[in-house]
């Protein structure tokens, strides 16, 4: 069976190679994390069909390089026009994929996916210049050319979004794409992809191999003829593509893991605090981004953590099919089992678990109660390592100097937010944090203009507006001298 039916639509299993559907003799078995529903057999990728895949990108690159940016752009706003048709359907089809929220998908993650779209088309056509330099007399003019193809491999927690966060700009750019998503969430950009036959994009533009890191992302990021490399995913499979990479010196940009902070200093509103805290839960604490060491002054720990706890209550976990709910699952039993693990370990070790730390038996499955440890030991596993759940530890604070000190001690660098009524201490703390992204009173505002990326272990690289065209294209410098001009 090579179609199956989600959410009114059918869905092809098989990789999308060069405007053509592809089969492989192995399959994987996809099911939904909500109630373990079998959704389909899943075709995986061996060297063979990533050897096809990038060959037809390869081969389609010219072509798409000559369309120019005007040409290129036109045709992503039409399949950013086509996505935005689809909302309905892509949002059924990743909530039963992934178990994330429905309301979220359509009023914000799958309007988001045909805004990247739209947003780098139009910056490819009309921002992305650079003032002529002179230098002596001579004219120095910047320009950005195509790489080539582009490698792009992403997670499950946000597949489509984050996909065409990458995709966006490679296409705008120039660049031809194979796109590897996640084997736990292959449905969207199967479907994706046939929006892009039905925008016009030419053949082997795009493409899809769906499978397993270490065997189709293995041969993907090895391949000779790739140009670019993104991956978002975990600090140990960054490691194994960087060196996989460094082969072919093949450029690469990573957005890897987080254990960011949320300081929340004495002279903050305590009602904005703990909003800001209890969203730390979004997406069952499946979010690279989130602040998941809260930070707290003592002067009001006290009071903060019963704002949380009273806030907290009110959270609803269910099916994420209900508009009403706000935590769904857990991707996997694979992951469902890791986060269990770490905070079983942690109450072995004699933690403070306060709320949560265990399995919703109620809901049964895959469905983590949201769960709070309060002063943990310092350098504590569950302190240090990217959780990725539900799991939220909370510490104390004496000083300024204190905070910043603990919220930099983390060998991430992804985010990190800051609540505080005062705009001055806001501006000097925010001066002396290691992040990618600090949100002051606010959480998870992105501006696609904006640089995105991570220090420290939390990745290589900044995408969105310029940046992304610096990564996916060959800057270029072009110097005219004044002289031996016949003209």
């Amino acid at each position: 069976m090579t179609f199956i039916e989600v959410a009114g639509a059918k869905i092809d299993t098989r990789h999308y190679i060069g405007g053509q559907r592809v089969a492989s003799a192995e399959t994987y078995t996809n099911t939904s994390p909500i109630d373990g529903t079998f959704l389909g057999e899943i075709s995986a990728a061996g060297e063979d069909e990533v050897n096809q895949a990038v060959a037809a990108a390869k081969a389609a690159f010219p072509g798409w390089w000559k369309l120019g940016a005007k040409g290129r752009g036109e045709l992503l706003m039409k399949l950013a026009d086509l996505v935005e048709a689809n909302v309905e359907t892509l949002s059924q089809l990743e909530t039963l994929d992934n178990g994330s929220l429905l309301r979220s998908h359509r009023r914000g993650v799958m309007p988001r996916v045909a805004m990247n779209i739209r947003f780098f088309a139009e910056y490819a056509m009309n921002d992305l210049k650079h003032e002529d330099l002179e230098t002596r007399g001579h004219t120095n003019k910047i320009s950005w050319d195509p790489s080539g193809v582009a490698a792009i491999i992403t997670p499950w927690n946000a597949p489509l979004m984050l996909a065409t966060w990458r995709i966006g700009p490679a296409l705008a750019a120039g660049d031809t794409v194979v796109l590897k998503p996640a084997e736990w969430t292959p449905l969207s950009a199967s479907f994706f992809a046939d929006l892009t036959k039905q925008a016009g994009i030419p053949d082997g533009v795009f493409n899809v191999i769906q499978g397993y890191g270490r065997v189709a992302g293995a041969a993907l990021t090895a391949h000779k003829d790739i140009a670019r490399i993104a991956f978002t995913g975990s600090v140990p499979t960054a490691k194994i593509i960087a060196k996989a990479a460094a082969e072919n010196l093949t450029p690469t940009s990573f957005e890897l893991g987080g254990k960011s902070p949320l300081v929340i200093f004495g002279d903050s509103d305590l009602e904005l605090a703990a909003t800001i805290a209890v969203e730390q839960y979004d997406n069952a604490g499946q979010v690279c981004l989130s602040g998941t060491r809260l930070l707290v002054h003592e002067s009001i720990a006290d009071a903060f953590a019963e704002k949380f706890r009273e806030k907290a209550a009110l959270v609803k976990q269910g099916d994420p099919r209900d508009e009403t709910t706000d935590i769904g699952p857990q991707i996997h039993k694979v992951h469902f089992d890791r986060v269990k693990g770490f905070v079983d370990r942690a109450r072995e070790e004699g933690a403070n678990i306060v709320m949560g730390g265990t399995p919703n038996d109620e809901l049964g499955g895959l469905y983590f109660n949201p769960t709070l440890v309060v002063n943990p030991a310092p350098g504590s596993e569950i302190v240090t390592a990217e959780i990725f759940g539900p799991v939220l530890c909370m510490q104390t604070f004496a000083t300024d100097e204190e905070a910043v000190h603990m919220a930099n001690d983390t060998e991430f660098g992804l985010a990190a937010t800051v609540v505080t009524g005062s705009r001055e201490r806001a501006e000097r703390v925010t001066e002396q944090l290691v992040a990618g992204t600090i949100w002051v009173n606010c959480f998870f505002v992105r501006d696609l203009r904006a640089p995105f990326g991570g220090s420290k272990k939390s990745g290589i690289g900044r995408e969105g507006g310029v940046w992304s065209f610096d990564f996916y294209a060959d800057v270029k410098n072009t110097v005219f001298s004044p002289n031996g001009w016949k003209e």
